[in-house]
């Protein structure tokens, strides 16, 4: 798609772009950025053996921001007039103009240049295919559950698509333009026995067209929908306390997600809000770990070929050989700490300004062997999957709930364990960790982050063992 193209859906031309702007800079504005969107959106339901339900939704419209000093002004228009869009544009300069200022300091962010290629691709589109032809493909993911797990009672399956086409221009004159596929294909299953019920999920997104859904995927997904089923239900709650703790590669990446990476965002830092500010350049853990947040992997979800604010997709080093690399920034934190921006400044939708967000974090690889890391403990825990974490931004606390794991015994794993909680300190824990595996694996889930707008991320994580977390069970 060219520029034309993006131009001719959003009925608009270079010369309207540039009165749009002009407009939102009319009382004085330092810059202004304007954001088209035009989101086309299908989803399928499975439920009790047929597909009972579907949805559609087209999402169109503008987002005009105006950055003054340190104010920010932001009006929408769900349709492209330019009467409506010139409206938009003398609000959101009007909101600058009236915003109270926080600090002294002035955000006139700076210009932007160079092509780059894309990190996803859609060699099918999704808006090409019929919805009924994904009928058969949610029905075989059903039958392939019940066919490898006799204990099934129930299963759910969704998919899900969109497609998104947006424009992006701001008063330095810069058009940038992309077409974002994403694909979502999730199956949940109950299993019972003895009257004991048990829950798995798996879950699979990318953005990529139709090309995603294949034989070998509804294979993969129905295989990990009945993994360690046996042991849930064996499981145990296991008598609590603190302890060495070996967090399982990939999904155990949330916990790194949630209990440091939002420590990294820079509108916390910048704001004294984060219990990493003032930190750059300072040695934060062991010198063999690295984070990383990256847009720059390809057909991942959290995949940015530009960030919401036009800025080129990248990789950024969060914390390099155990130093505090770099913050998470979009333009306004950028400007204030005086940097280049990361290619962080993320929305939800037209609807919503930028800010500050996460796209693909996970800490690199180490030496270490998972099995070597699991029998350096005499006791302890492993846990590979977690849901319904807390963390206190500024105090860096948190608690995550553990849905599978195993007791650690003389380096050895034995009972399986459920109905856990794992309590710890973000930056505590990262200092703590005294083994990384060197098996890196990203979680190629649904992953949605949730700071006031949802956004699409992932998280992975090699196998790392941390010295000591207190872990919620039986006294």
């Amino acid at each position: 798609m060219d520029r034309k193209y993006f131009l001719d859906r959003f009925k608009v031309t270079v010369p309207q772009l540039e009165q749009l702007t002009g407009t939102a800079l009319a009382h004085g504005g330092d810059y202004s950025d304007l954001y088209f969107e035009y989101t086309l959106y299908k989803d399928l339901l499975l439920k009790d053996n047929e597909v009972s339900s579907g949805g559609f939704h087209i999402d169109y419209g503008v987002g005009i921001r105006v950055l003054k000093g340190d104010r920010t002004g932001y009006a929408y228009s769900e349709n492209t007039s330019m009467p409506d869009m010139l409206c938009a544009a003398k609000a959101a300069a009007q909101i600058a103009q009236a915003g109270s200022v926080r600090d002294g300091k002035t955000y006139c962010c700076t210009p932007l240049s160079g092509e780059k290629d894309s990190f996803y691709h859609a060699s099918r589109r999704w808006a090409d295919c019929r919805t009924d032809e994904f009928i058969p493909v949610l029905k075989k993911l059903e039958s392939k559950v019940f066919s490898m797990e006799k204990r099934t009672v129930k299963v759910v399956a969704r998919l899900s698509w969109s497609e998104s086409e947006i424009m992006m221009f701001n008063s330095f004159g810069e058009l940038t333009c992309d077409f974002r596929p994403m694909g979502n294909i999730v199956v949940s299953a109950i299993f019972s026995e003895n009257g004991q019920n048990e829950n798995k999920t798996s879950s699979r997104s990318f953005r990529t067209g139709a090309e995603m859904i294949s034989d070998a995927l509804i294979d993969e997904m129905a295989a990990e929908a009945v993994s360690g089923i046996d042991a849930r239900f064996k499981a145990i709650r296991p008598k609590g306390g603190k302890m060495p703790v070996v967090m399982g590669a990939g999904a155990s990446g949330i916990l790194l997600h949630e209990a440091m990476g939002h420590s990294f965002e820079a509108d916390f830092n910048r704001k004294g809000q984060s219990v990493f500010s003032g930190m750059t350049g300072k040695k934060i853990c062991s010198s063999s770990i690295s984070i990383v947040d990256d847009g720059t992997l390809l057909s991942n979800r959290g995949a940015c070929n530009f960030d919401d604010e036009g800025v080129p997709g990248q990789k950024t080093y969060m914390v390099k050989d155990g130093i505090l690399n770099s913050y998470l920034h979009d333009r306004i934190s950028a400007r204030w700490y005086g940097l280049p921006p990361t290619g962080n400044g993320r929305r939800e939708s037209f609807r919503f300004y930028p800010i500050p967000r996460m796209r693909a974090t996970y800490m690199e690889n180490g030496d270490a062997t998972r099995e070597d890391l699991i029998a350096s403990v005499k006791k302890g825990i492993y846990v590979d999957e977690f849901s319904n974490g807390q963390v206190k931004i500024g105090e860096g606390d948190f608690t995550f709930y553990v849905k599978s794991g195993f007791l650690i015994e003389n380096g050895r794993l034995t009972a399986p364990v459920k109905d856990i909680n794992i309590i710890g300190n973000g930056p505590q824990a990262l200092a703590d960790i005294i083994g990384t595996g060197n098996d890196l694996a990203i979680d190629n889930g649904t992953w949605t982050c949730g700071k006031d707008q949802s956004v699409p991320v992932s998280c992975g994580i090699p196998t790392v063992l941390v010295k000591e977390l207190t872990v919620g069970g039986n006294q």
